[in-house]
């Protein structure tokens, strides 16, 4: 099996501005100043990896193929006790010395620990994470890249992901991309940063929560957005899941964890003066009635896919 494959690596669909070198030769030319060198973004990329020798190829490919490409990658085993390891190491050996740093975890600890310890170890002024079984768009670095340099105050920029086949191509970008500010209200019952969409300030005095398996990542991105810090939104699907989405596949089990996860979140945040006492249950209120709903429409698609069985094959 091919070390590194990624249908994902195209950029047909490209429609925003082009940087002045492509992914292919971004380690070629010299340094301009501090910032983005021949199409290099000063940007960490963690990605944890768990027992994931067979999705992290096209993973790091879709990272090699960012037009703006990053300074440096840190593949994180967290423990996997199985192939992962030596494919990460033999990953790393593809590219430039020094490029993808792999960290090792004495045990497996979870996803929390695992970005820590790439976050605590990375060198560039922003982070930006991906899951070992995601991949981005290659313009992925770039629009954020732009986006946090109009806006220099900007903490924490995200963007929608979408669910698609591994063998799909990037979705087609809109011109020109549009960057929301996340107002404190939107984080009411959901979570509207997913992880994989995440690029952050290096220096931001958080972490995630490592005795928490379940929506550790919904209560570190609260945080920050409750903290005050200036957080945004791209308009572009800049990352896809490769994943059945909830209540396919006899996920429902998950959802219900997930939700109770979430009300834990909510009331550590209350507790931590995050929220205010009516903003809290107006959440929750708001949160029991979007859990109805997805539970509603896991149990249709259940439906759909298993169909009643006719009274001939109960004869038979």
């Amino acid at each position: 099996m091919p070390l590194l494959t990624s249908d994902r690596a195209s950029t047909t669909h490209r429609t925003a501005s082009s940087p002045s070198s492509s992914a292919a030769a971004a380690f070629g030319g010299g340094a301009e100043g501090d910032g983005i060198r021949s199409g290099i973004a000063p940007v960490s990329v963690v990605i944890p990896c768990y027992r994931c020798e067979h999705t992290i190829g096209p993973a790091v490919a879709s990272v090699a193929a960012q037009t703006f490409r990053p300074a440096e990658v840190l593949l994180v085993d967290d423990g996997s006790g199985d192939g992962t390891l030596r494919q990460l190491e033999a990953i790393a050996k593809h590219f430039p010395p020094g490029w993808i740093k792999v960290i090792a975890l004495p045990r497996n600890a979870g996803p929390s620990a695992a970005r820590n310890r790439g976050w605590d170890n990375a060198q560039q002024p922003w982070i930006a994470f991906l899951d070992a079984d995601d991949t981005w768009h290659p313009q992925k670095l770039q629009l954020q890249m732009e986006a946090v340099a109009k806006d220099p105050q900007i903490a924490m920029v995200s963007h929608p992901m979408d669910v698609q086949p591994r063998s799909a191509s990037p979705s087609p970008l809109r011109s020109p991309a549009k960057v929301q500010i996340i107002a404190r209200h939107l984080l009411m019952a959901r979570n509207p940063f997913p992880t994989a969409s995440l690029m952050l300030r290096r220096d931001l005095p958080f972490r995630f929560d490592e005795s928490r398996r379940r929506a550790e990542d919904f209560l570190l991105w609260a945080q920050i957005l409750l903290s005050g810090y200036r957080c945004a939104k791209l308009d572009q699907v800049l990352a896809s899941y490769h994943k059945p989405p909830f209540g396919a596949g006899g996920l429902s089990g998950d959802m219900n964890a997930m939700y109770l996860a979430a009300i834990d979140v909510r009331r550590h945040l209350h507790q931590l003066g995050l929220l205010g006492w009516w903003q809290w249950q107006l959440v929750e209120a708001v949160a029991w009635l979007r859990h109805l709903r997805r539970r509603v429409l896991a149990a249709t698609r259940r439906k759909a896919h298993n169909p009643p069985a006719t009274a001939f094959e109960h004869r038979t």
